[in-house]
């Protein structure tokens, strides 16, 4: 096999569309992997997509055709070899020509196409071209034909096979891509190639692990030379080697070939062991000639050897939702995945690797890739597989009706074969789910009336794609939906039913405070979350408004959801006093934000076993944007990251009602007994202790354990002025009898001294008075500089130290002051309206 890439030289120009007279007639260099904004953009024609107000400025781009054009060079095939035109992703709708010659054409960004150009290679320079029509335009003309859907947003996306979330989201803007999106080759080769290698990786009962790879073998076709030999398949893993043979005569055969490895180690979540990853190997060739000359093909990957399943068994409560590793229940840490750029081509390894870094550094185990998205890159699950980090992937459907006709039908299927044989390798994948909300959906958002009899897509997450998991990847779990009911007919238990598997929580957000995530104690909890702005860094690169206020133009811009300033308002009403800056709002709601989140967190942890996971909407944004996100789209941690961090820490104290009083839960989420001195205090906010109590904690491995409180700490003398403060080996809570908007707070309660220390800053803080929540928001003073700590919370006469990262020369007094230093004290100053 040989393989040539075609990645320089293409050129691009619009072809039909309402294009500026800037960019019509205009032909530009063209990056593949790209699109076509990004090549607008390097060649100076178009504002940075992200900057202002500039989205509404490209609208037009939405009905724009473009082409791309290269000039190939490339022998022609000699006898008995076979050419392939691969194309591993077409972002969306497009015409392959090869000098004028219709290869094909696509219309599903989802999946590859391969064309045979032995015939069609001349031996000179061809033009090779891929003309691309406005993925809009074909998506409104495939709903006129097949008859409207209820979806979200304006666009109708449920009628093209194309990121959904491309055409805009509550948190993404509608900037709709066209481009060659993945990488694009020639492939020669002859007799026979690896079509598809599909390993299935479990583990015996007595530790022995199974690698049972299915390996596709294509032949070349009746001018292939060797086309009617037997063929050798080798599989080697960790040194150890099997053989199978490849019939003749056939075009096309499926090989099983099974590796065996006694004795495996075994691979797991972070926070549960270590991710071992044996190197897998599989070669193509011909009997009696390995070593004497090339293999016709080869394919590697890593993979890991463990089991994991979801526990559905119905019990005593409804029907459980519970992820089993190795034959061990895990409690999901986790956050909802986008995609991290919404140009999908700058997303690279690295950045993966930071993000992930990230999510592991909050104590997850596990990104759920939303189905409003793409099937990830194999960097992803790589970087996954490396860090533990489970992969819950949907199948791309989101808040829609999908039609179940052609053409989606046939793209459906294909695109789920592609990818479901293409993931099996991974460890960190853990399980397959047919969509978001759409069963949901179809109960409560009013479809049947609009549908009128019409499909929906239920055949896709009850029958298509259940069967092709069943037939490609019988390792993992299918979900038919999140959220769903397990086993539940779709008129039968309700899909968010807080009882049976996985459940949403957008009640909290959109009309109720964050204190009724109590409310309901979910079997899993797959969706739930809470706005804030960006980074002031991140927030001031991209959005200039003067002044810069919430409702400022550019601003609100970038702010998706509906009505999302007002529910931000509301949702700090009860907590916080009324900001009376820009720059106190923006501390407010993003302080807000990380409260509301960790207070689902806290709940929902302090019920396992029967709440069996937290996958809080969501990591991170795909462009600068106020949203859930806890790492915006500068890829800067904000306060909720620090929150989620607290809240996801393998050993917790947190305060909880239980039968209408407050109870100290401790969680352990560690294999060891937590054991050690915990020490009750309730104190003023100026130090004085009214009430302490010292008990033993002894919480036995992955376990939670509620500890009574006494009547005379939970008894507030002046619940304006009063604490309770709960400290055990690796944890601390603090317990607040009202709102800060109803507490007497010092407003300006810290001291502090910074000094530079190698690789940035060192800020010393001490609280002579409750501090509630410390901040040093570092990015206000350099945009590279980031905090380790936030949000801690110091009784009075304790000191913390804070280490600043940062390579910018700065003047070190200015970390120890407002705007940078902050606190929730400070937001209870006298109210000036802005």
């Amino acid at each position: 096999m040989i393989r040539q890439t075609l990645h320089d030289g293409w050129q691009l120009s619009a072809t039909g569309g309402p294009v500026p007279a800037g960019v019509a007639g205009r032909t530009v260099p063209a990056a593949v992997p790209g699109s076509a904004h990004l090549d607008l953009l390097a060649a100076g024609l178009i504002p940075d997509p992200y900057l202002d107000r500039a989205e509404e400025e490209l609208a037009w781009a939405h009905r724009t055709d473009w082409r791309y054009t290269l000039a190939l060079t490339a022998d022609a095939a000699e006898p008995g070899e076979r050419v392939d035109l691969v194309f591993d992703g077409l972002d969306t709708v497009a015409t392959v020509e090869l000098d004028g010659k219709v290869l094909g054409s696509t219309a599903n960004m989802h999946r590859a196409y391969r064309f045979d150009v032995r015939d069609a290679l001349t031996g000179g320079t061809q033009e090779l071209a891929v003309s691309f029509r406005s993925a809009l335009e074909y998506a409104e003309e495939v709903e006129r034909n097949l008859g409207r859907r209820d979806h979200v947003y304006p666009h109708p996306f449920n009628m093209v096979r194309k990121m959904a979330c491309s055409f805009g989201w509550d948190w993404g803007p509608d900037l709709q891509t066209a481009g060659i999106w993945k990488p694009v080759r020639l492939e020669r080769w002859h007799t026979a190639r690896l079509a598809r290698v599909r390993p299935l990786v479990t583990v015996d009962a007595d530790g022995t692990g199974r690698a049972e790879i299915h390996v596709d073998v294509e032949r070349s076709g009746p001018d292939g030379a060797g086309g009617d030999a037997p063929l050798e398949l080798t599989a080697t893993v960790d040194g150890r080697t099997e053989r199978a043979t490849v019939p003749a005569g056939e075009t096309a055969a499926t090989v099983t070939v099974t590796v065996t490895v006694p004795g495996a180690r075994l691979w797991w979540p972070a926070g549960y062991g270590d991710q071992p990853l044996y190197g897998l190997a599989v070669t193509l060739g011909v009997p009696g000639e390995a070593g004497s000359r090339e293999p016709l093909d080869t394919w590697e990957r890593r993979i890991g050897f463990r089991t994991v399943t979801v526990d559905t068994a119905p019990d005593e409560i409804g029907t459980p939702f519970t992820v089993v590793v190795n034959g061990r229940p895990v409690f999901v840490k986790g956050a909802n995945w986008i995609p991290d750029d919404h140009f999908l081509t700058r997303i690279t390894r690295e950045r993966i690797e930071r993000r992930v870094d990230q999510a592991v550094g909050a104590h997850m185990n596990l990104l759920r890739v939303w189905g409003g998205g793409i099937y990830e890159t194999e960097d992803f699950y790589d970087v996954c597989d490396e860090r533990g980090v489970l992969v819950w992937q949907d199948f791309p459907f989101a808040c829609a009706s999908y039609p179940e006709e052609e053409p989606l039908w046939s793209e459906i299927e294909a695109e789920a074969r592609e990818n479901v044989a293409r993931l099996t390798p991974h460890p960190s994948l853990a399980l397959w789910n047919g969509a978001n909300e759409n069963m949901w959906g179809f109960r409560d958002w009013g479809w049947p009336e609009q549908l009128q009899g019409r499909t929906w897509g239920l055949r896709y997450y009850t029958e298509l794609l259940p069967s092709i998991v069943a037939e490609l990847d019988p390792t993992r779990f299918y979900c038919a939906n999140s959220p769903y009911s397990p086993g539940a007919p779709i008129d039968g238990t309700h899909p968010n039913d807080q009882d049976h598997g996985t459940r949403h929580e957008w009640e909290v957000w959109n009309r109720a405070d964050y204190t009724h995530y109590r409310d309901h104690i979910p079997r899993f909890c797959s969706e739930f979350g809470f706005q804030g702005p960006p980074t002031w860094a991140t927030l001031t690169q991209w959005i200039h408004d003067e002044p810069m206020t919430p409702t400022s133009p550019a601003f609100l811009l970038h702010q998706k959801a509906e009505e999302g300033n007002d529910k931000l308002a509301r949702g700090m009403a009860p907590h916080l006093p009324e900001p009376r800056t820009f720059e106190d709002w923006h501390w407010a709601t993003q302080l807000n934000q990380a409260r509301a989140v960790a207070f689902g967190i806290e709940h929902f942890r302090s019920w396992w076993p029967r709440t069996a996971g937290a996958v809080v909407w969501q990591l991170n944004d795909c462009w600068p944007v106020t949203s859930w996100a806890a790492v915006d789209g500068g890829e800067r941690p904000k306060p909720l990251w620090y929150g989620l961090r607290h809240a996801y820490a393998p050993r917790l104290l947190t305060v909880q009602p239980r039968d209408g009083r407050p109870v100290l839960i401790a969680v352990n989420d560690h294999d060891e007994p937590w054991r050690g001195e915990l020490l009750l205090e309730r104190q003023t906010f100026a130090g004085i202790a009214l009430r302490s109590v010292k008990l033993s904690l002894d919480v036995p491995p992955r376990s939670v354990a509620p500890t009574e409180l006494d009547t005379s700490l939970v008894s507030p003398d002046d619940a304006r002025r009063e604490v309770l403060v709960a400290t055990a080996p690796d944890a601390r809570a603090v317990h607040l009898f009202a709102e800060d908007v109803e507490l007497d707070y010092d407003p300006a309660p810290l001291k502090a001294e910074a000094v530079a220390v190698p690789g940035g800053y060192r800020v010393d803080v001490r609280a002579s008075s409750f501090a509630r929540d410390i901040a040093v928001l570092a990015d206000r003073v350099a945009p590279d500089a980031v905090v380790d700590e936030m949000l801690v919370s110091l009784p009075a006469g304790e000191s913390r130290s804070f280490t600043v990262r940062t390579d910018a020369d700065i003047d070190p007094a200015v970390l120890t002051e407002p705007p940078v230093l902050r606190s929730a004290n400070a937001l209870s100053a006298p109210v000036v309206r802005y």
